[in-house]
């Protein structure tokens, strides 16, 4: 299995406000916990043992709570964003430190992801650059879109807002496995976006990238109303496991 996994959290959280008025979206809790907390923890039930979390807002209250990562059986690696780089720009300052492959997550995911099934998916694809969750949606006109062929492999993204919706698309979702030579495609120091610049780049070089898709529950939590969903979800999980 994988062993690393890179959770972004330099985020505002500004649509989360007042919730993050005082600390990180990061560190919002669900049922008591931080939604941090619940990420690393779904992750090493599939082997992940080293994390690498970026940070800008408010960030000694992460580092405060997770420490070293130690006492969560984990390492945790840190990296401060003067200025937010955006979602790849966030990966690149981690790269020196990598495995050839590890996970990605936005830190305002909440994922209940089976990641070794997701891992035995992307290593069939032997061609693979990356790969992304993918699935439907009943509301692609807030989501960053794709079209893929029916091997899932992506032809083109649609960056939200949207004039009109593409053919055959699926939503993008922010749960990811990519190849350390990715990286090659994210300038140094520079804001630099996964969706909208450095999927459309590795698309354009010939790279092959494709979508995985399953029903296992995620949830990227923006809006007051999500997080209510989310915690009515976390409730009935934790209310049917006992």
């Amino acid at each position: 299995m994988l062993k690393q996994a890179v959770i972004l959290s330099a985020g505002l959280g500004t649509r989360l406000r007042p919730l993050t008025n005082t600390i990180p979206k990061g560190m919002i809790p669900i049922l008591g916990k931080p939604l941090l907390e619940h990420n690393i923890e779904q992750f090493k039930k599939h082997g992940v043992k080293e994390f690498f979390i970026n940070l800008h807002y408010l960030p000694d209250v992460i580092k405060n709570y997770f420490g070293s990562g130690r006492k969560f059986g984990v390492k945790i690696n840190y990296h401060y964003e003067p200025e937010i780089l955006g979602t790849a720009g966030g990966i690149k300052n981690f790269e020196q430190l990598l495995d050839e492959e590890f996970f990605v997550i936005y830190g305002d995911v909440i994922s209940f992801v089976d990641y070794s099934a997701y891992y035995d998916y992307f290593r069939t694809k032997k061609d693979a650059i990356g790969a992304q969750r993918i699935g439907n949606t009943n509301n692609p006109q807030d989501k960053d879109l794709v079209e893929v062929d029916k091997e899932l492999r992506f032809l083109k993204v649609y960056p939200k807002p949207h004039k009109e919706l593409p053919p055959n698309f699926k939503a993008m979702r922010g749960i990811f496995i990519l190849e350390k030579k990715i990286l090659s495609f994210v300038p140094p120091n520079t804001p630099f976006e996964i969706g909208s610049q450095l999927l459309p780049a590795v698309i354009d070089s010939g790279e092959k990238f494709y979508g995985y898709e399953c029903d296992d529950y995620s949830q990227g939590i923006d809006t007051i109303e999500v997080y209510k969903a989310v915690e009515d979800y976390a409730r009935k999980r934790l209310a049917d496991s006992r």
